[in-house]
């Protein structure tokens, strides 16, 4: 790999019809471009910023966004989105339009995989490569659930205000040491700093939550990742409590093009010690 250095850096707001998204990218916009969709209730901050430096670095051209609710996009009354998790497919469509971008290596985390996949499948032409980190394959059933911990811990949610910000933030403290992996010490500190710069970031917060009801939706129901027709690279740590290794297993078993990178060790999460392997694997597939 070649050694990460500075990126230019922009940043964008794509207006719809019905919202707006920011979004961040880096790199020079006449590389291949690679599309980065978080996971649930987690704003473009998530990807790390050194992550999206070093993959820039590749001579790849990086875009981070704001899902709704999330971030500086557009956000709704808590308890009522105004969209589905179907519009949050077109989305990442709409960032790829609002960049003038035609085609795209898009890279899910998370239920930002989930995403990713409905995009491909939705939008064949638009898609180049998919790369799936910590998440599982669509439609498929049977897989192992989360880990016995880690369901407990998720079931406390259920007691939480979640109008009140401290607790919220204290819950994603202790969700986020959940998710962590056994390779290397889970870095609390920058986790705090973390969520802290998300909420103050953010104009309404509380308005991610409206991400757990689309994930109680019947998400992707007549959708199956058994149909995905670009390369597929499933990235997945091996002691992930929230998605089992079997989760990332599966999509070599169900996609007709994948492959499996797995993670020893590694959580449900982009730990800063990994940021240099999963650049590295995500540069060799996304190529052009």
């Amino acid at each position: 790999m070649k050694p990460a250095g500075p990126s230019l850096v922009t940043e964008k707001t794509v207006e719809l019809k019905d919202a707006q998204l920011r979004t961040q990218a880096f790199g020079d916009p006449a590389n291949p471009a690679v599309l980065l969709i978080m996971g649930v209730m987690s704003s473009m901050l998530w990807w790390p910023e050194r992550f999206c430096e070093e993959l820039a670095a590749q001579e790849r051209y990086v875009i981070r966004y704001d899902q709704r609710d999330t971030g500086l996009s557009t956000n709704y009354p808590p308890g009522e989105p105004g969209y589905s998790f179907s519009d949050l497919c077109d989305d990442a469509i709409a960032v790829l339009d609002g960049h003038g971008i035609e085609v795209a290596h898009l890279v899910g985390m998370s239920m930002g995989g989930f995403i990713a996949q409905e995009a491909a499948l939705r939008h064949p032409r638009r898609v180049r490569t998919l790369t799936l980190i910590s998440s599982s394959p669509l439609g498929v059933d049977g897989l192992p659930s989360s880990t016995e911990a880690y369901e407990e811990h998720a079931a406390a949610a259920e007691s939480i205000d979640w109008s009140d910000l401290e607790a919220i933030a204290d819950f994603l403290r202790r969700d986020s040491a959940m998710l962590a992996g056994t390779r290397h010490p889970h870095d609390a500190e920058a986790v705090n700093v973390l969520i802290a710069r998300d909420m103050e970031r953010a104009p309404s917060f509380v308005s991610a939550t409206n991400h757990f009801m689309l994930l109680s939706d019947d998400k992707g129901a007549t959708l199956h990742a058994s149909r995905l027709e670009v390369p597929v690279l499933a990235i997945h740590g091996t002691s992930d409590p929230l998605f089992p290794i079997e989760h990332g297993e599966a999509c070599t078993h169900v996609v007709p093009n994948a492959q499996l990178h797995r993670i020893a060790g590694g959580g449900h999460e982009i730990h800063d010690r990994d940021i240099d392997e999963i650049v590295r694997v995500i540069a060799d597939r996304a190529v052009s």
